[in-house]
């Protein structure tokens, strides 16, 4: 690292915190703080939504996994095949109910459906499970960066988290919309970076696809991943990805809070447009950095011998500090740390959200004082995010990876009671409950007793047990607990005229669908 880098990436960090001041000169209320006003751009709410799905771990793991991984190669591209599919369903069943509703937190629909108990179970969940994975998100990233910086670890992960939290704590969501719409930007520029200098020293695409094994070429591995043991099954990711991605974008407040934040429902509906048809190719060029930069790797055996035995995640970095110059290096661990940011910011955005909606507020008489108890609450969730992060080093890859695997134990039986709400008149607070349970512990079974069952089946597998166990409980046990329920139901009679106008973007959607499985049979 230069004085040139290091300028560099000092610039950008003061850049973030300006904008959070200019953003947040003139909040006022909660509805500000945390849904900017309502009345934020579209494409910059899409954007940041894109952003946040991708991490620093994107930028450096995806490609790795592609050119070096064990088991791995361009089977990546199947984590996105499902996404266009799952666009269309929360456009249909979820988003409009949350926007008719001027909802700041998803989970307040729960307490209008079922009630309170309901509510704060899935918030509670929500807020366990994100702080925990964010803080692992936050520390894989100081690992890396760490690296890319020559800086110890401590130091990294307090650069990640406390800029994110002054940022984050000033401007609300308004700055992370706008503070990731630019971190996207950097980092599309730092894919592009390096992909263009592996071409140059390559000396073109032709070399670098030739050099590129065969046995890493096939973009499908048609597995079931129900007893086969493979790591990318086709099937699952198919599956159990649509339940994934439709409780992601759908029903987790962290995605969720921002789709409430443009300015009107059709609005809303653009920007899970721009995630549906953007995260492929955005994908793709994760993927096409991966074949480049191995063909580097294989043409260099100075390059090959500083990536460490079963290390792969090395191999982005040190091409960076080997093979880019002065400034540019800058640039793209400036891209690095935007990337780490972009994740963190979203995260501790939301856990205030639902800590101060589900649970805070209700008890604050004085509600002039929410603004200034929710940046508290955010700044007290980025110190308990930043501290757990490092903890994490003390913890085992297993531990680790077992916290991601409980995103998925929970994921399809908390997307099934939404849809229970939204579609199913019987649905009420006991059988509801009762289904949640039946789903999670079905999960943990599986983890537990049949690790061969791919982790990607439990959100389809959590989903269907907690809606049989949902249907058999409320027909056999039959209550109706909130006589305003068809308030909060799904209005069928209505549907055709509420929908006409997107029938052609939907029809996109599963076209494109369908192109994108065509170019994976065809790779």
């Amino acid at each position: 690292m230069t004085g040139l880098d290091w300028t560099v990436i000092i610039a950008y960090i003061c850049a973030m915190i300006g904008l959070s001041i200019y953003l947040g000169r003139h909040q006022s209320s909660q509805e500000d703080y945390f849904v900017g006003g309502r009345n934020l751009s579209w494409w910059a709410v899409g954007l940041s939504t894109m952003a946040t799905q991708t991490s620093a771990i994107s930028f450096i793991s995806i490609p790795a996994f592609v050119a070096l991984k064990q088991g791995g190669g361009l089977t990546w591209l199947q984590y996105e095949l499902a996404v266009p599919l799952s666009m269309i369903a929360v456009m249909i069943c979820l988003i409009p109910f949350f926007r008719k509703l001027k909802l700041i937190s998803v989970y307040e629909y729960l307490e209008l459906r079922f009630g309170p108990s309901v509510r704060y179970l899935v918030s509670f969940i929500f807020l366990i499970s994100r702080s925990l994975a964010t803080g692992v998100g936050v520390y894989a990233s100081g690992i890396v960066l760490s690296v890319c910086l020559g800086t110890p670890l401590w130091i990294t992960i307090l650069i990640i988290g406390i800029v994110t939290i002054i940022y984050d704590t000033i401007g609300g969501i308004s700055a992370v919309v706008f503070s990731d719409v630019i971190q996207m930007v950097v980092l599309l520029s730092g894919i592009l970076i390096c992909i263009s200098y592996a071409l140059f020293i390559v000396g073109g695409f032709e070399n670098i696809w030739s050099s590129f094994p065969v046995t890493r070429r096939a973009a499908i591995d048609s597995s079931i991943g129900i007893g086969d043991g493979s790591a990318v099954p086709f099937w699952a990711f198919l599956m159990g990805g649509f339940f994934l991605y439709t409780f992601y974008y759908g029903t987790d407040q962290s995605q969720v809070q921002r789709e409430l934040s443009a300015a009107t429902t059709d609005d809303t509906k653009r920007s899970l447009v721009l995630n549906g048809l953007a995260r492929f190719p955005l994908t793709s060029l994760y993927v096409l950095m991966g074949i480049s930069v191995w063909a580097v790797y294989n043409h260099s055996p100075d390059l090959a011998t500083k990536i460490p035995y079963n290390q792969p995640d090395y191999l982005i970095p040190q091409f960076i500090i080997d093979y880019l110059p002065p400034g540019i290096r800058g640039l793209l661990f400036a891209s690095l740390l935007a990337a780490a940011m972009s994740s963190l910011d979203s995260a501790l955005n939301s856990l205030s959200a639902s800590t101060v909606r589900d649970f805070i507020g209700r008890y604050v008489k004085k509600k002039d004082n929410l603004v200034k108890i929710s940046k508290l609450t955010t700044v007290g969730w980025g110190i308990i995010v930043t501290g757990f992060a490092f903890m994490v080093g003390q913890i085992s890859d297993t531990v680790i990876e077992g916290i991601n695997k409980i995103g998925s134990a929970f994921s399809g039986p908390i997307l099934a009671v939404f849809i229970l709400g939204v579609l199913w008149k019987k649905a009420s607070t006991h059988n509801v409950i009762i289904g949640i349970i039946a789903g999670v512990s079905f999960n943990l079974y599986l983890w537990l007793f049949h690790p061969l069952i791919h982790w990607m089946w439990w959100n389809m597998f959590g989903f269907l047990v907690t809606l049989a166990t949902s249907f058999i409980v409320g027909t056999v046990w039959p209550v109706v607990d909130n006589k305003n329920r068809d308030a909060f139901i799904f209005e069928r009679k209505n549907f055709m005229k509420k929908e006409r106008n997107w029938f052609a973007i939907y029809g996109l959607l599963v076209t494109y669908f369908f192109l994108i499985l065509f170019i994976l049979i065809i790779l």
